[in-house]
């Protein structure tokens, strides 16, 4: 380690001849903040540079210069290491003087679990190597699940994870066969084959072969209807006008050929540069994204495309035979030999010259231009917004040792102390991360006490997540695969000091140190400032950390209230319900589950209501005598007089 502060030892010449010349990654320091990370093939030679002449320095390169007060090296045996290495290390400590690459997007895929018996079809983000198949990535998270939901209702396969047929005739079945969205092969009625031909139509489908589902459907409504069998021909007839609807949805250009490929192109504008990726699988474009940069100023096309390549690719589930692109890297071998590496097959990088891959390439080019033109304003706006505000608050709080990635907040909500819940709302990179939102129902404490009921709520959450963490590790998996075990940069609790303090002896007990500051409010219920570390911190002139902070306790509060209200609407039917003599618990939700609501039980006669599992003649006669003898009550009771 090499340090500017102690002047009597420091000989900046003397201490860079004793740089090894070897591959490896130098770190540069101001204090505790990481300023840059980079790769070299040979340390001796690429650090000195640094701190040579200025001439060709760009404005950046010379204004962190004057900041390091140190720096550190680590060698390494391959210059594929060093990449490796670096990338890790910008993740962890996002330099700010390393270029960085603003959107971290995990796109999903279409996973057909073709080696169990009775297959299922799901959304994933994780490709794993399990002789499974696989359709994607998409772009469009949207239209993944309208075709999922599309296709329950085309061929209702099951979605729940029991084993089978180990399983079959062990449990009831669920309620999607009592309601016509499974076909039910947990119930022994559906043979292996019977539910392999649907199994297969779904694969075509996602394969593209509308045609050939279209032409077999076509064939079997033709023969219901002259069979007299209307009712199944109707059933054909909407099938087929679902998957002609799913074919227009999914209609792409081709590209040329029948391969795997990513294009990428960019433009530029001041200190921001939009990368524009085209997704090309099967030779279709099933999708494109653009993705922000920032730091880019003084850069080559190359040099923004290498970056985003490395950072890009490196967390990527699934990775191309090829990428085109508008520039090529000037380490380009070595990403590609990175590539290589990552997918186990030969991965290319090309700057193609014409033909069909140049006009790919060229539309990719217009189209990151169009979009900087049209939506770059937009973009910063909204990345100030998220990110920017994470950042005013980073500096806020002065946490200098790590970035804010992901944040916690916390709310609870009763009425006068009866049905007391807790939410947990996520912020990641200053933007909503819903599928990480819970909720949780008050178990241990009665009454209006929210301080233990947050006390209770944090204990279950971090528990949990530790438990998790602990059966996964032991299992040999992952931990970072669990539904529960991300765990949070801060925690932000909905009051002042009591609830920080309540935050911190939980954490305290299980062994966690995480920051936690309280959202105080003003007299008006308001955001007023931050309880963090003993004080009150005001937001003076950091606007978007203030907006940032509003929304995550706006958030965290109407999470908390919806949950309350929707708990408070099930105990008013169960309430209901529960009146009835010889109407218990079971009853209760097979009648609400076979009929949906209390207003259609009303509506109902008792040969209808004797519909529902478990009703017999007496139950149901009890329902309907409920119902009707006070409505015959109150339309035969004697009128005041005026």
């Amino acid at each position: 380690m090499i340090s500017r502060k102690d002047h009597t030892v420091f000989n900046i010449k003397e201490e860079l001849r004793k740089l090894p010349h070897r591959p490896g990654v130098y770190i540069m320091h101001e204090g505790d903040l990481i300023l840059y990370v980079g790769k070299a093939v040979d340390l001796h030679n690429r650090v000195r540079q640094y701190f040579q002449s200025p001439k060709g320095k760009s404005p950046k390169i010379l204004r962190m210069v004057q900041r390091i007060e140190y720096f550190e090296y680590i060698v390494t045996d391959t210059e594929m290491e060093a990449l490796i290495l670096e990338n890790n290390l910008i993740k962890e400590h996002r330099p700010p003087y390393n270029t960085m690459l603003k959107d971290d997007k995990q796109y999903p895929y279409i996973k057909v679990t073709t080696q169990e018996t009775y297959p299922r079809i799901f959304k994933t983000r994780n490709l794993l190597r399990d002789r499974n198949r696989y359709f994607g990535p998409y772009t469009n998270v949207l239209a993944v699940n309208q075709t999922l939901e599309l296709m329950k209702k085309l061929w209702t396969l099951r979605d729940c994870h029991r084993i089978l047929p180990r399983d079959i005739g062990k449990e009831r079945p669920c309620l999607n066969y009592h309601i016509g969205r499974c076909c039910g092969p947990c119930t022994g009625q559906v043979s292996p084959e019977e539910y392999g031909k649907m199994v297969s139509q779904a694969i075509d489908l996602l394969c593209g072969k509308h045609h050939l589902i279209i032409k077999d459907l076509e064939n079997k409504m033709y023969k219901a209807a002259e069979e007299m069998d209307f009712e199944q021909a109707a059933l054909y007839r909407d099938q087929i006008a679902g998957v002609r609807f799913l074919s227009q949805q999914q209609k792409i250009e081709h590209a040329g050929s029948e391969e795997d490929r990513d294009v990428i192109a960019i433009a530029k504008e001041d200190d921001t540069a939009l990368v524009q990726a085209f997704f090309v699988r099967g030779g279709k474009l099933i999708g494109r994204e653009h993705f922000m940069m920032e730091g880019t100023n003084y850069m080559k096309p190359g040099a923004i495309i290498g970056i985003f390549i490395q950072q890009f690719y490196s967390g990527a589930t699934f990775i191309p035979k090829e990428l085109l692109v508008e520039e090529l890297p000037l380490d380009h071998a070595l990403l590609e030999a990175y590539l290589t590496s990552r997918r186990g097959q030969k991965v290319q990088i090309l700057q193609p010259q014409r033909g069909e891959k140049n006009h790919l390439v060229s539309l990719a080019h217009k189209n990151a231009a169009l979009t900087l033109s049209q939506f770059g304003a937009r973009l910063k706006a909204e990345e100030h917004r998220t990110r920017g505000a994470v950042h005013q608050l980073e500096l806020l709080l002065d946490f200098t040792e790590y970035p804010i990635e992901r944040i916690e907040a916390y709310d609870i909500s009763n009425t006068f102390g009866s049905q007391s819940v807790g939410s947990m709302v996520v912020f990641e990179n200053g933007k909503p991360k819903n599928s990480d939102y819970r909720k949780f129902k008050i178990q241990t404490v009665i009454g209006a006490d929210d301080y233990a009921s947050m006390e209770e709520v944090l204990r279950r959450r971090f528990t949990h997540a530790l438990e998790e963490i602990r059966q996964l590790a032991k299992d040999g998996k992952d931990p970072s695969l669990g539904s529960f075990t991300k765990l949070p940069d801060l925690l932000l609790m909905d009051g002042g000091r009591g609830q920080v303090n309540i935050a911190l002896k939980v954490l305290q007990e299980v062994g966690l140190d995480i920051p936690v500051a309280g959202m105080v409010k003003d007299d008006h219920h308001r955001t007023r400032g931050l309880y963090y570390e003993n004080r009150e911190i005001d937001f003076g002139k950091n606007k978007e950390a203030f907006h940032l902070i509003t929304r995550i306790q706006d958030e965290a509060h109407r999470f908390a209230i919806s949950y309350h209200r929707k708990l408070r609407s099930d105990d008013q039917i169960r309430s209901v319900l529960d009146q009835i003599p010889g109407i218990g618990n079971t009853r209760r939700k097979s009648l609400l589950r076979h009929f949906g609501s209390v207003d259609a039980i009303k509506a109902l006669s008792v040969e209808e209501l004797k519909q529902a599992d478990g009703m017999n003649q007496p139950a149901a006669e009890a329902v309907y005598r409920f119902f009707h003898s006070h409505k015959e009550d109150s339309e035969h009771a004697p009128q005041k007089q005026p």
